[in-house]
């Protein structure tokens, strides 16, 4: 009797750990076996993903490191949109298995996911109506700022001008709409994109500057499930192979260098660490 229990009992936790390893299975293998990988993105951030308004298809410096990685991979790349604050919950559910979406490597997120070589640094700035008569970041104190819900750049106004009056949105294009229509007197994002979206604004930009002083440096990478160690080296080894290759110093010039919307004259990063 007692002999069947103990054989009994390790058959049950035999069992176990076969439905245990099974739930753990390699998330690359499970990618290389479905033939596509799913990224999640934003869609509304140019230039890092936004939709082309004459082909209506998903463009930008993200969605091109994100077709690399799929490339590498050897599966087709499938872009799911999504809000900055769903981002993390989206990719801890498995719904999308990576986070191509602008997303800040700080060490609050590590607990949460994990990350990828750092493929951007910026900063956050703050753009402000020329006739507010703001030029500086403690004459915000009482402001009405908006920015988008969820990010890092909410965190960094908050702490940078206490007092402030934050608004946040669902995405930053309701945001940068809602300075434009004076439901705010600033409005804070990524340096990069407040660079793109100044570009937009064509004659309308000299109603509004830029202030020069940075709420915070940002470092973006890719965003990966917690413990895919398989999955991580494969796209770190991608973006080795671009910063490599100078693919990367083409993106960067492509999406944001002279003649863009950002305008930035020269790339000051090399995607080589995970590190912040």
């Amino acid at each position: 009797m007692c002999t069947r229990r103990y054989v009994l009992l390790g058959a049950l936790a035999l069992s176990a750990n076969l439905v245990a390893a099974a739930a753990h299975a390699d998330q690359l293998a499970d990618i290389r076996k479905k033939g596509e990988i799913v990224f999640g993105v934003l869609g509304t951030d140019e230039p890092n993903s936004f939709i082309d308004p004459k082909t209506r298809q998903l463009v930008g410096y993200e969605i091109d490191i994100a077709t690399a990685v799929a490339k590498k991979i050897g599966v087709k790349p499938v872009f799911k949109q999504m809000s900055v604050s769903s981002r993390i919950p989206e990719l801890q559910q498995g719904h999308v298995d990576v986070l191509a979406a602008t997303l800040t490597h700080n060490k609050e997120r590590e607990s949460q996911v994990d990350f990828a070589l750092t493929h951007f640094v910026t900063g956050s700035k703050v753009m402000v109506r020329a006739g507010s008569g703001i030029g500086a970041l403690p004459q915000l104190a009482g402001k009405k700022v908006v920015t988008v819900r969820g990010g890092t750049q909410e965190t960094n106004i908050r702490k940078a001008v206490p007092s402030a009056e934050v608004v946040t949105f669902e995405n930053t294009q309701q945001a940068f709409q809602a300075l434009r229509q004076g439901k705010g007197v600033a409005y804070v994002n990524d340096e990069s994109s407040l660079l793109a979206d100044y570009g937009k604004l064509g004659a309308a930009a000299k109603g509004f500057t830029i202030l020069p002083t940075s709420i915070g440096i940002e470092s973006i990478a890719l965003g990966l499930r917690k413990g895919e160690k398989n999955l991580k080296a494969v796209v770190d080894e991608t973006l080795r192979g671009l910063e490599a290759s100078g693919a990367a110093e083409q993106l960067f010039n492509k999406w944001y260098g002279p003649g863009t919307r950002p305008n930035i004259a020269k790339r000051t990063f090399k995607i080589s660490t995970d590190k912040i």
